[in-house]
Parts: structure tokens; C-alpha cells; sequence
């Protein structure tokens, strides 16, 4: 008795094993298979497939049933083998979710898949900008476009340093991620979690052609100022060369002398001394 007991749980055991919830990761465009965890399908068995609340997939008597349905179209994509296990050919994004299978008696298996968009390579580009100050920036760009649930990263070496991430995975975005001009031992990787991708910075051309911007602004900012210096210098030679001038005026004005005139007025009545016309002279004797 107590091995007909033994031999009919474990019969019962080689049905189903009853599992908590599995995740299967895969990219849109694969194919991905989903164990029913059924080691052994008994006669009569019924093994059923759902999608959420949907029914896809049934097995009966050895005979595979698949169902089209109007929220997700899994026509000609879904497969079933002898252990009830299904098949998803040609992956989509939509085929995200919660799949779970039952048996005529209880639930076998639930897994959670998710389908990861196919990663495009980010693309590396120079990005220069100048403002009326006459400060200009130069730095490289690497951006991804459309993507969802990624996360773009610029690495040095293998070390991340600067990163941004969109989590929707339903819903697609544009990424942008700045980094200056450097050597070449920097890159940008797009990533989920199954799947990368990475763009090598080639900043010989990507820099060159950063700096050349750089200085094509330097030297308009160099001939402006000089412009500004020769204006300046006009100015200021106009300005001494009047003060110059002013200051000789000056100085001339301060080197004459003006004397006042004396006049004296004549006497008319002071007598003349008269000539005579007869002069004796006397001798004088001493004694």
C-alpha cells in the first residue's frame, strides 16, 4: 500500500512542478522559448498558455490549438513541443508581460518576459557654440535616438562618468550627452540590461575640427579687439596732440613782458642858457 502511495506522487510530481514567477529576457526580433516546467504530459492532459488573462495556446490530446486575439496578434509566431513548453517566434516589444501556464488540474509556471528594443550604436558628434560676448564652448556630443529602458554612458576606460537613462519601456525617447573635447580614451556605450552598445571617440577629426571652430572665433574676437585698440588709439593721439597745442598757447601767453611807458612833462619856462657873444676873460695872479 504504502508503495502504491509513493508511486502515484510520484507520478503527480512528473506532471507539474509548481515554480514562482521566472524572468525571461530576450531583443525584439529573436526568438524566445518559455518552459512549461512539465516533465511528463499525461494522457488526456490539458496544457494551456495565457498571456496576461488571455488565452493563446492550448494542448489537447496531443493536439495544438493557437488563438489570434484582437489585444496582441501572436498569429504564426507561437509554437508548442511535447512538454507544453511555447515557442515565441520573432520577438516583439509588445509581447512584454506575464505568460502563464496551467494544466487541466492547477498552475504550472508563470514567467515575466520582457523585449528589449534592438540597440542602435550612438552616434558621436562635435557641437561648437559662440555667444555675443565673444565666449565660445566647444564640446562632443553622443546621442541615441528613439530608444526605451536604456541607459547612455560616457566611459573612460572602463569606468562610467556621466550617464542618463530613460526607464519607460514603453515609450521611446531621444538622448543627448555632453563631454569636452578630449584624447581617444573615452567612449559611449548604450545599454539595457541584456545588450550594448559602444561608439569609440575619435576626436582627431571630431576635436580638430572642435578647435578649428574654437579658433576661427578666437581670431574674430582677436580682430574686433584690435579694431577696438586702433579706434582707442586714434582717439587718445587726437586728444594729446590738442592738449599739446593748448598747453604751447599757454606758455607763450606766460613768456611776454609789457612795460608801462613813463612820460615826463617838459618845463617851458626853465631859461636857456645864452651864448654871449662878447666873452673877456681875466687873467688871475696869485701871490
Amino acid at each position: 500500500m504504502g508503495v502504491f502511495i509513493c508511486l502515484c506522487l510520484w507520478s503527480l510530481t512528473g506532471v507539474f512542478v509548481a515554480d514562482a514567477v521566472k524572468s525571461e529576457s530576450v531583443t525584439e526580433g529573436e526568438s524566445v522559448s518559455l518552459n512549461s516546467s512539465v516533465t511528463q504530459i499525461q494522457t488526456h492532459e490539458e496544457i494551456e498558455w495565457r498571456f496576461g488573462d488571455i488565452l493563446i495556446a492550448k494542448m489537447k490530446n496531443n493536439k495544438n490549438v493557437f488563438y489570434d486575439t484582437d489585444k496582441e496578434s501572436f498569429k504564426d509566431r507561437l509554437k508548442l513541443d511535447q512538454t507544453g513548453s511555447l515557442t515565441i517566434i520573432n520577438s516583439r516589444t509588445t509581447d512584454s508581460g506575464l505568460y502563464t501556464v496551467s494544466s487541466s488540474r492547477d498552475t504550472i509556471n508563470t514567467i515575466n518576459l520582457t523585449v528589449y528594443a534592438r540597440l542602435p550604436v550612438p552616434v558621436i558628434s562635435s557641437n561648437s557654440s559662440s555667444s555675443s560676448s565673444s565666449s565660445s564652448s566647444c564640446s562632443l556630443v553622443c546621442s541615441a535616438v528613439n530608444v526605451s529602458h536604456v541607459t547612455l554612458s560616457w566611459f573612460r576606460g572602463n569606468s562610467s562618468f556621466s550617464s542618463i537613462r530613460v526607464s519607460d519601456l514603453s515609450s521611446r525617447s531621444d538622448l543627448l550627452l555632453h563631454l569636452e573635447c578630449v584624447d581617444d580614451s573615452y567612449s559611449c556605450v548604450l545599454n539595457n540590461p541584456i545588450r550594448n552598445q559602444t561608439q569609440h571617440l575619435n576626436n582627431t577629426q571630431l576635436c580638430h575640427t572642435c578647435a578649428a571652430v574654437s579658433l576661427t572665433v578666437l581670431i574674430s574676437a582677436a580682430a574686433a579687439a584690435g579694431s577696438l585698440l586702433i579706434v582707442a588709439a586714434v582717439g587718445i593721439f587726437c586728444i594729446c596732440r590738442k592738449h599739446r597745442n593748448t598747453h604751447r598757447e599757454e606758455t607763450q601767453a606766460e613768456e611776454i613782458t609789457y612795460a608801462d611807458p613813463t612820460f615826463y612833462k617838459r618845463n617851458r619856462n626853465k631859461p636857456r642858457p645864452r651864448e654871449e657873444d662878447n666873452v673877456v676873460y681875466a687873467g688871475v695872479s696869485r701871490c
